[in-house]
């Protein structure tokens, strides 16, 4: 991770695209160290919102090729979760992208999504500001905390 953080915003992008992945990663640990080492707001908030964004996108594409079976077997992803996110998504929308940015089940929100042809135009904007959102509040409860110091 340090690495990352002595890349400061590229390496908040590319912490923030891999954590919209499936693979286990804390883009927060990195965009703290980040703003620590002297990074300023808005660039942080962009490199992460956008690489978050984008990785979320990667997901949706996954679901939309239709390949279940190559999510389990490459990405280790659970059938039966993807299934049932894909039965509570079915009828809700487009707009439950917002949610993608929600952890343990995000990944699986953006893979039922693409998997089940959901507006990308909608997907993309609902993804996006959840994302966004969630990075101002983080980065707000990081000022506030600093505050303390």
């Amino acid at each position: 991770m340090e690495i990352l953080i002595e890349w400061g915003y590229i390496g908040v992008f590319v912490t923030s695209f891999l954590a919209a992945t499936v693979l286990p990663f804390s883009s927060e640990v990195v965009l703290t160290g980040v703003l620590l080492a002297g990074a300023t707001y808005w660039p942080c908030i962009i490199a992460a919102s956008i690489g978050n964004f984008l990785g979320g996108l990667t997901c949706y594409y996954l679901g939309y090729l239709g390949k279940v079976e190559w999510l389990q077997r490459y990405l280790k992803m659970d059938i039966a979760k993807i299934r049932k996110v894909q039965d509570w998504l079915q009828g809700k929308g487009a707009w439950m992208a917002f949610f993608v940015f929600l952890p343990g089940i995000g990944d699986f929100i953006a893979v039922a999504m693409g998997y089940l042809r959901a507006n990308i135009v909608i997907v993309s904007v609902s993804m996006f500001l959840g994302k966004f959102i969630r990075y101002i509040v983080w980065m707000e409860l990081v000022y506030k905390a600093l505050s303390f110091f």
